[in-house]
């Protein structure tokens, strides 16, 4: 019987786990095939996945017996819920599972960014000796602003004030009495933060408001020699706006996690900018946070399915 499809990869010993109880397909390679997808998934009653896989509402309505969506990660635009909330099917993102791994990324990358002989390597090892030119910034003294400021925010914010860096932030949804407020600086304003931020962190889902969040016009806003970390979504910043605003200078740096099309195309305008960082959406895996955020999911969907 097949109780369980899992699409997308996760942690073994969570999969031998539900393997005790339920029937498990566990192939990941079914992200990439959307009609096997929905024939292994025709008769399961969950469905486990990560951020690739899109379980849309024909998916859904293929799949009668469905109850339960577990999702490898917190973010849930790959998934439909209110088809999901019609067919009374349950979502179980694995909130907190990926905090500390999404917000040592977040601080390694705007290390890099302003230290910039980490991104020299090639050229050393060349026969160069640009000392000079690759003396970089400390993060010491910087100004880091943050839009959004949930929980992986609030984690970036500790991390940098121990690194001695002043943190702004800006967030209309969280309340104004929200316990948070009182560790940063609150920017009312949005362009404020751009243009006082030394380093900028995105935190926001990618919905209709939040897409070209950071066009070309809010890219110049900011602070001249600034740099640009996204580790939330694809489609928040414009990627051709922010490739001229690297080939310019006007930007020292930017590190993406997150991209408008993954994997990238052939001719993306990314592929010449310079000072970029660029990651497969990995910010949120590591071998700790994949353990985590398994057995959360395993936990949750067996629990639904147990009744």
């Amino acid at each position: 019987m097949n109780d369980i499809v899992i699409s997308e990869f996760m942690d073994e010993d969570a999969v031998d786990w539900l393997r005790r109880d339920f029937g498990v397909t566990y192939d990941p390679s079914l992200v990439d095939d959307a009609a096997r997808l929905q024939t292994a998934c025709a008769g399961a009653r969950a469905l486990i996945v990560r951020n690739r896989t899109q379980v849309s509402a024909a998916l859904i309505t293929a799949c009668p017996d469905l109850i339960a969506v577990g999702r490898l990660g917190v973010g849930l635009d790959n998934i439909d819920l209110d088809a999901c909330k019609a067919r009374k099917v349950a979502v179980f993102p694995a909130t907190g599972g990926n905090t500390v791994s999404v917000a040592e990324y977040v601080i390694t990358a705007v290390l890099m960014l302003r230290r910039t002989a980490w991104l020299g390597s090639a050229e050393v090892l060349s026969g160069a000796w640009p000392r000079q030119r690759m003396m970089g910034l400390e993060v010491s003294g910087a100004t880091l602003g943050l839009i959004g400021f949930g929980a992986i925010a609030q984690a970036v914010a500790a991390r940098a004030r121990a690194l001695g860096m002043s943190i702004t932030a800006h967030d209309p949804f969280l309340p104004d009495n929200h316990v948070a407020w009182a560790t940063v600086q609150r920017c009312e304003s949005l362009d404020t933060l751009l243009q006082t931020a030394d380093a900028v962190s995105l935190h926001v889902p990618l919905t209709k408001a939040t897409r070209n969040l950071l066009d070309a016009a809010r890219l110049k806003r900011m602070k001249r020699g600034a740099v640009l970390v996204n580790t939330a979504r694809g489609g928040i910043i414009n990627e051709a706006a922010l490739a001229e605003a690297l080939e310019s200078g006007h930007l020292k740096g930017a590190a993406l996690d997150v991209f408008e099309a993954e994997p990238l195309p052939d001719q993306t305008v990314l592929k010449t900018a310079p000072n970029l960082i660029a990651t497969p959406h990995i910010a949120g895996v590591t071998v700790d946070s994949n353990t985590r955020i398994s057995w959360i999911t395993a936990e949750n969907v067996a629990r639904c399915l147990q009744g």
